[in-house]
């Protein structure tokens, strides 16, 4: 056990206190601001100490090398030195979609399948929920900036929003908040009624069950729930009292606690999440860890796609090519080639390859296969974390200074490794979610348009001398703006809720910057940029809603009291009204990471489809995409669970396809 929590104290230090950015991602900074990136990875001179303490023959590495020792490997089976020149399936991306795919084709022995993923393979630092924030600034993620636009984002590092996604086996799933939903009846209900025919709610709930493996107490009986799978869900063991406040004070404005992900009704409860005994459960842990010897898959991290090979003729994609340790190399499919690279890497690779707006791709000299919307509709969940409410007493929230002083932090972290429970165990300090209707809403249905994400602390709680930041650095916000606002409630006792809005009105597009693989998309996300201004109208209204939601007797038994947030730009605006709000949302613009529709889903005829309802993309043979890219309209989802639903899915219509 000592030497299991020294190497987790150890593996943790090297985690956060390196990673990359590259030249592309700082495209757009000033000198002052890549200085301030580049402080942000400086590597402590105690590394190469401590990892000869644990590794006598260690030998300083180049810095992509550091872990090599402590990541989850993945060799090729029986002795394999290089892939083969030829699979039945080449899955690209080892997110939550691709692991599932990869590991239910590989169930028929016969099946051949090469996964290719640009990231590394996790460590045991990821297992610890409590410092998800901390992997957003690491080489586990592709270090992705929105283009600046007027109006949003304007608290952020260079007024960019900063979409950090996994580069690792596991994808997002490494580096995400672990939190489970899976979307509302009639959201999912409405996209099979536009012509998406088997993706309606019963249908999609049978694919969320099947990967589940339920270990929620007191919904053991529960008909909407899977028991047999490989995904374990289950409710934080540990919990500040300021979730009970939350769920209190909904039941008191008339909202039931409730499991949030079953169909019948909207309210409040306790956040489920993809974690088994307090420990992260990737899509890699789940779906790959256990496989990754059958001699028909074959795992090939840290290697970047650059092209699929598609026949201009025949309009059949027949492989992939990859560069690997440098080297260049082309791959063959003998079925399909499948792009799981998530909601920004697979449509670039489509339009690098010829697929995609046809004046778009002529413009960067790239010969069309395939004119297709690709890219053209981007939707994202935005949030604003800085509603923030101060407490009275002391003690009731997570606060990164009191639990990581030595010697403490050993028996904290000696605690979560034998039980997993304990402050590590909180996925990111997140304990509840919201589902409610604002005033501002019109849906006919019975259909959120605000989720309420309730934490055990808020932006503050990881401040105060020696303290990490690493939640508003993993935001990217200005410290300068920050301090300003919030500098004089640093690393004190708070509650907040972060906002997020479920069905935006306001939506945006990807395209390419140039030709060139290695270099990062274009990325415009156009918050809050309707017409209508309703984007801005829900916030407001939700702010209103927490207002009342604080005043309840639950609260008030802490004190809690609104904080006069003193953001530069809307300091000649009147505190607490409307236009203050809609500034403040515009400075602190946040994404959750849940891109979705840049691969469209459609029936054929649909001018905005990409791929139809058997995720095949339209016009062309043997290629398909399957990941969030391709849900068509926003859920009242994260969309770590419908990644993985979607991957169960394919694989099954995939099989079928195979079998005709």
């Amino acid at each position: 056990m000592i030497r299991k929590i020294k190497l987790f104290i150890l593996g943790a230090l090297l985690t956060l206190s390196s990673g990359g950015v590259t030249n592309d991602s700082r495209d757009g900074f000033s000198s002052e601001e890549q200085g301030t990136l580049k402080r942000s990875y400086r590597q402590h001179p105690l590394i190469d100490t401590l990892l000869q303490s644990v590794n006598p023959k260690y030998e300083p590495k180049q810095p992509d090398d550091f872990f090599d020792f402590l990541r989850d490997q993945y060799p090729l089976p029986d002795g394999l030195k290089s892939p083969l020149s030829e699979y039945d399936y080449i899955i690209v991306g080892a997110g939550s979609a691709g692991c599932t795919l990869a590991a239910r084709l590989t169930e028929d022995p016969k099946t051949t399948v090469l996964l290719l993923e640009a990231g590394k393979g996790e460590m045991f630092t990821t297992d610890a929920p409590a410092i998800a924030a901390f992997f957003q600034r690491t080489d586990y993620t592709w270090q992705y900036f929105m283009e600046k636009e007027p109006g949003v984002c304007l608290g952020m590092i260079n007024k960019k929003c900063f979409w950090p996604r996994g580069k690792a086996i596991g994808g997002t799933s490494v580096i995400n908040y672990m939190i489970y939903t899976r979307g509302r009846p009639e959201e999912w209900n409405r996209i099979a009624a536009a012509g998406n025919v088997g993706w309606s709610y019963d249908e999609v709930l049978e694919y969320y069950k099947k990967s589940e493996r339920s270990s929620l107490r007191g919904l053991e009986d529960s008909p909407h729930r899977g028991r047999k799978g490989e995904l374990n869900v289950e409710f934080v063991q540990y919990r500040t009292p300021m979730i009970d406040a939350f769920l209190e004070a909904g039941r008191e404005r008339g909202i039931p606690t409730v499991d949030y992900n079953a169909p019948e009704q909207l309210g409040f409860g306790y956040v489920q999440s993809t974690t088994q005994d307090g420990k992260r459960v990737s899509a890699a842990k789940a779906f790959l860890h256990r496989n990754k010897n059958r001699p028909n898959l074959h795992i090939l991290p840290n290697t970047r796609v650059t092209k699929v090979l598609i026949d201009s003729m025949t309009k059949t994609a027949y492989g992939v090519q990859y560069v690997r340790n440098r080297l260049k190399r082309n791959v063959a499919a003998r079925k399909e080639v499948i792009l799981s690279a998530g909601p920004i890497a697979s449509p670039q690779l489509l339009m690098l390859s010829g697929v995609g707006p046809k004046d778009h791709l002529s413009s960067h000299g790239i010969p069309v296969i395939q004119d297709l919307p690709v890219g053209r509709t981007l939707y994202d969940h935005i949030s604003f974390p800085g509603l923030i409410f101060t407490l009275n007493t002391t003690g009731m929230t997570l606060s990164e200074s009191r639990f990581a002083q030595l010697p403490g932090v050993i028996q904290t972290v000696t605690q979560w490794l034998q039980y997993g429970d304990g402050p590590p165990a909180s996925p990111g300090a997140v304990e509840g979610i919201g589902y409610i209707r604002t005033p501002v809403s019109n849906d006919p249905d019975p259909v959120p348009d605000m989720e309420l994400i309730s934490i055990g602390g808020s932006l503050v709680s990881d401040g105060g001398p020696g303290g990490s930041k690493a939640v508003r650095r993993g935001m990217m916000i200005s410290e300068k703006i920050f301090d300003a606002a919030y500098g004089s409630i640093d690393d004190t006792d708070t509650w907040s809720p972060f906002l997020m809005l479920l069905h935006p009105e306001s939506f945006g597009f990807i395209e390419l910057k140039d030709n060139n693989p290695w270099s990062h998309p274009r990325m415009h996300g156009r918050y809050l940029s309707d017409a209508g201004g309703k984007d801005v109208a829900t916030f407001v209204a939700a702010v209103r809603f927490v207002q009342e939601l604080v005043a309840t007797t639950p609260f008030q038994r802490f004190g809690a009291r609104l904080h006069r947030a003193q953001y530069p730009a809307c300091r000649a605006l009147p505190f607490d009204s409307d236009a203050y709000w809609e500034c403040a949302v515009r400075t602190l613009t946040a994404t959750l990471h849940h891109q979705i529709a840049t691969c469209r889903m459609g029936p054929a005829g649909d001018p905005q489809a990409v791929v139809d309802p058997r995720l095949r993309v339209h016009g062309l043979r043997n290629l398909r995409v399957v990941d969030s890219s391709i849900i068509p309209r926003t859920v009242a989802a994260h969309t770590n669970a419908p990644a993985i639903m979607i991957g169960e899915k394919a694989a099954d219509m995939i099989k079928e396809d195979a079998n005709r």
